[in-house]
């Protein structure tokens, strides 16, 4: 590893996690010198949170991510995502999506494809160094890492839960301490009875409780198993007390019976159902991303995909911001539009918490008899299935159509240079100008990093022009358009270009 003192940068992130290389990529995507601080010396191999949800398919397959991730995914049955793992699959092929069903895959696999891509489009990772030291002023950040200093317009704090960078800066991470411990381990079994599943589906089919204990156990292939257990007496123990083999031994032979045997433990940790959001996401020049920024109960496979998801958000719009071309208030917009995601996630994972009681009582039991029955009603499933998967997810942006706000589906498209789908307009991280009704002049101006694209669709997209930001939701769209359009120039500027000067020529 080359050990280094001092230096400057663009952007420090802190953490290489998965929203930190997320980040790091968007970032060195856009021309953006980008360096990475990792404490880590190596990548822990544990499956962590190991499910990519529809919406998260769709931004990575925006970007030619999702390929390289599917071909190490776990093989898993072809079945939607859960609420508070009751027994009806959430249905996502109602929201015009190409991915309608989680894809399993471990954390560090998803961290290793990640880095190594961030790496080849020029982002820099250093582990074994741990921030301890930050200094801000109106200019940029100077952060301190085992002997390194660096110089940076920006930091972007994605460091987890325990978040070394939150607690330099002294800020409150408010909400709820935990009130249950549990234990997730990677297992190895060398012997298995009949109640032990042999394949990954719904998590309805993986949960389990008996003898006091609750479980889910997840096959992974050959004799590799993610167990999670946990039981309503369990003592209050420190997060950091390692996790004994006796202690998954007790476990397994209470709800899988004697005969399934502990061959081997990968890794093992504790966790609790504890529940915090940071109030601001940004702090002058420190903005904060994934764990660092909210944390919930592990419950509907939300906190990699929403780490994810902040950083498809910030990443184009800290770009404009280090490249001095973002327009007033464009970086604020990451926490007036991320905030109220994290908000709803920690709501309906405290929802959850309750549903999924391992040891209900008569009234949650009653209420979960009528939620599974809600469950089964289309539009019920849908609304679910939409706020689970990421794929209902509107912005609240300015503008009267309809699609506003909106992601756009991954329509297939024909360009002048053939077949191709929406997704694949994005791979550069720039913003698109789509026009399907052939009315933009070839020569109409536009600002660095949106792309002018003419193409015709056999569906209706419910729009003929449409501006598509790099995270692909619309900012503008028109049923119709014409060169001296207001309304596009105000997108414009609102999204991707400083407004002009009095008296200077405007940018369309």
């Amino acid at each position: 590893m080359t050990v280094l003192t001092e230096r400057t940068t663009e952007v420090v992130i802190a953490g290489a996690g998965p929203t930190g290389l997320m980040l790091a990529y968007e970032l060195a995507l856009a021309g953006v010198e980008t360096l990475v601080l990792e404490k880590l010396r190596q990548r822990i191999q544990q499956v962590k949170g190991g499910g990519i949800q529809p919406r998260t398919a769709e931004l990575l397959q925006s970007r030619g991510l999702l390929e390289p991730l599917l071909r190490r995914a776990t093989p898993r049955e072809p079945v939607g995502g859960h609420f508070a793992a009751l027994p009806v699959p959430l249905d996502c092929t109602p929201w015009q999506t190409r991915h309608p069903f989680p894809i399993a895959i471990p954390q560090w696999e998803i961290e290793e494809v990640l880095e190594k891509r961030a790496a080849a489009v020029g982002a820099r990772v250093v582990r074994g160094t741990a921030v301890s030291g930050i200094e801000s002023d109106d200019d940029g950040v100077v952060v301190t890492a085992n002997g390194l200093t660096v110089r940076a317009r920006y930091l972007a704090a994605c460091d987890g839960a325990h978040s070394t960078v939150r607690k330099l800066l002294g800020l409150p991470f408010p909400g709820r301490p935990g009130t249950h411990q549990a234990v997730v381990a990677d297992i190895r079994l060398s012997a298995v009875s009949s109640l032990v599943p042999q394949q990954m589906g719904h998590i309805s089919a993986l949960a389990r409780h008996a003898g006091g204990y609750w479980t889910m156990l997840v096959p992974l292939g050959d004799d590799r198993y993610r167990l999670t257990f946990g039981r309503a007496d369990q003592a209050d123990t420190t997060r950091d007390l390692p996790v004994a083999h006796e202690e998954i031994t007790a476990a397994l032979h209470a709800v899988y019976g004697p005969e399934t045997t502990l061959g081997a433990v990968d890794n093992a940790s504790r966790f609790t159902d504890a529940t915090r959001q940071l109030e601001h996401y940004r702090a002058g020049r420190v903005l904060f991303a994934g764990d660092a920024a909210h944390i919930h109960p592990p419950l509907g496979g939300q906190g990699l995909n929403l780490g994810i998801q902040d950083a498809f958000n910030l990443g184009w719009k800290l770009a404009a911001a280090v490249q001095d071309r973002a327009p007033s208030g464009l970086l604020d917009s990451y926490h007036a539009e991320r905030h109220p995601v994290g908000a709803q996630v920690l709501h309906h994972t405290s929802a959850q918490r309750v549903l999924a009681d391992p040891n209900p009582s008569e009234d949650v039991a009653a209420l979960r008899d009528i939620f599974i029955d809600l469950l089964r009603l289309p539009d019920a499933n849908r609304h679910l299935a939409g706020m689970m998967s990421g794929l209902s997810l509107r912005y609240e942006l300015p503008g009267k159509h309809p699609l506003t706000g909106q992601r756009m589906p991954d329509a297939d498209l024909v360009t002048e240079a053939g077949s191709t789908r929406l997704s694949a307009l994005f791979g550069s991280g720039h913003a698109v100008l789509l026009d399907l009704a052939g009315a933009v002049p070839a020569d109409f101006a536009l600002p660095p990093r949106v792309d002018l694209v003419r193409a015709t669709c056999t569906d209706d997209l419910g729009a003929a022009t449409l501006l598509i930001r790099p995270d692909g939701y619309v900012c503008w769209a028109a049923d119709s358009f014409s060169v001296g359009d207001d309304s596009l120039l105000t997108a414009i500027t609102g999204h991707f270009a400083k407004a002009p000067e009095p008296g200077a020529p405007t940018t369309a």
